[in-house]
């Protein structure tokens, strides 16, 4: 069973969890259910990234210490994931003794390997708090970050750790060359490659006046131990979350696919590659970069007002038509626009008109013509148009989702539910049965039947519940989300029984606004 080592973005720990958050995991938590469908052993990770000035002013400002205030954030965060079924195996936050541990080990490695990539320099320059990052000239307009434009930018004066990233610009070109798919989709390693023609900088890596940070494990040459800066301290999760340095921790590692936002591409992509190439690890084996949440054109800001409060959107229609939504409307690639408008049109032609009502006109004729016993296929009972439409449907859904092709998958499943429908128009199950032609009726109802079987399963990554009660009421055994990829392949459901759901999308009394 092959590994896949899974990740996300830990979510920073100074606010409440959003649209953004809430796609990245959902998306990610597609690709590892769509991954164990495949028969992959996947570890899928999550957690919280809880140190920085940031957190440390948010504490401040709510007259928290800052370990009590990330305690509470990192709660809501974890119950809100739980809630949309977010599968993840591991939670990691940065806060915890091992992680520390880990941190201060490969900082340690690094210096012990090559000693000669960290120097310290008195530096000077704008500095983002919202993206604990110093900007160069391009990020910045009328004198505030691109990326935060409420938030004034600092000016920082210091002497500080730094760390050499210029003498792995020729290292990161071969690297991308060699592995023209560790970084995507196109757009953004397009991004990456033109930085890297223009050249790097090396970066600052310590701060002197950071308290809420994991001690720099060097001290400086005047005997200061500085706090560590916070990317330094977050992107070594992914490996101190294997167990890294004990033994076992090579067991997981490399990961196999980093998910992260596209703000936050030359983190994954060109720093985080170089601090391992600095320790001797292996690097990971692919970055996703995913785009953003819009509403109504914006990009998500809780600072600038823009902003869809997460509860509100799930509860409108449940969790798995949240997560429907999103993966569909939006996407996991460019960037997409959420509004309440489009959220309820796509709920209702999509799952109460489309794979809701699919579900309940087939079963409802199985048990009314059959007492929902559904006969074996015998020789080429099973070879139907609607059959040859699901294999159809399964290919295309699975070209798009080993490409991470969220959105192109779920209109592979959606294909079939239109199929499915206009199957049931041209064979008119119920004509049959008035008629008497039993084998033709056995043929069209099995038929349906073996295609709700293929949708709960193609469906699972994206709306496991509703899933799981589409598989139920096909009589199947176990789950649909532990069943095997052959399920979907072939069918096999001669000699069930089905029942009648309750309706999976039932139609809403909807608010009068958003």
């Amino acid at each position: 069973m092959p590994k896949f080592f899974l990740t996300t973005a830990i979510d920073y720990a100074n606010g409440d969890p959003h649209l953004g958050h809430a796609l990245e995991k959902i998306g990610a938590d597609a690709i590892a259910r769509y991954r164990r469908l495949r028969g992959d052993d996947v570890h899928f990770l999550i957690g919280m990234d809880e140190h920085g000035q940031k957190v440390a002013q948010t504490a401040a400002d709510r007259g928290l210490a800052p370990q009590a205030l990330v305690d509470q954030v990192a709660a809501v965060f974890e119950s809100t994931w739980r809630r949309l079924g977010v599968s993840f195996d591991r939670f990691i936050r940065t806060t915890e003794p091992g992680h520390k541990a880990g941190v201060r080990a490969l900082i340690e490695r690094m210096f012990e390997r090559n000693r000669d990539d960290f120097y310290e320099k008195s530096y000077e320059g704008w500095y983002c708090v919202g993206c604990e990052l110093f900007k160069r000239e391009n990020e910045i307009v009328d004198g505030r970050c691109v990326l935060h434009p409420t938030r004034e930018l600092q000016w920082a004066q210091e002497t500080n750790w730094f760390f050499r990233l210029t003498r792995y610009q020729d290292f990161l070109r071969r690297h991308f060359a060699a592995q023209p798919d560790f970084l995507e989709p196109a757009t953004r390693r397009n991004e990456i490659l033109a930085l890297l023609e223009s050249g790097l900088e090396d970066i600052s890596i310590t701060r002197s006046r950071l308290s809420w940070a994991i001690p720099f494990p060097v001290p400086t040459a005047a005997g200061e131990t500085q706090g560590t800066w916070v990317w330094f301290d977050a992107l070594p999760n992914y490996l101190t979350a294997t167990g890294y340095p004990d033994s076992g921790w090579d067991r997981l590692w490399p990961a196999d696919l980093h998910v992260v936002g596209k703000d936050i591409t030359r983190l994954h992509a060109v720093i985080w590659p170089a601090m391992l190439e600095s320790a001797g690890l292996p690097l990971p084996g692919r970055v996703w970069a995913h785009g953003f949440v819009q509403v109504g054109g914006e990009r998500f800001s809780k600072s600038a007002g823009v902003r869809v409060e997460l509860p509100e959107a799930i509860e409108r229609h449940g969790p798995d038509a949240f997560r429907w939504f999103l993966l569909r409307e939006v996407g996991f690639e460019s960037d997409g626009n959420f509004s309440w408008e489009r959220f309820d049109e796509r709920y209702t032609s999509d799952l109460a008109d489309g794979l809701g009502n699919l579900a309940s006109r087939s079963l409802q004729m199985l048990v009314k013509y059959r007492e929902g016993a559904v006969k074996d296929a015998a020789g080429d009972a099973a070879d139907t148009p609607l059959d040859r439409a699901g294999a159809e449907a399964a290919a295309a859904y699975a070209e798009a989702m080993d490409a991470f092709d969220l959105k192109r998958g779920a209109e592979a499943a959606w294909g079939l539910v239109s199929e499915a429908n206009q199957y049931i128009v041209q064979t008119a199950p119920w004509a049959l049965a008035k008629a008497g032609r039993e084998e033709d009726l056995d043929r069209a109802l099995g038929a349906l039947a073996r295609c709700l079987c293929r949708l709960a399963v193609l469906t699972s990554p994206f709306m496991p519940g509703k899933a799981e009660e589409l598989w139920s009421a096909l009589g199947q055994p176990g789950s649909a989300a532990g069943a095997a990829w052959q399920t979907v392949v072939a069918p096999a459901l001669g000699g069930t029984t089905v029942r009648k759901p309750e309706n999976l999308f039932p139609r809403p009394a909807l608010p009068t606004s958003g």
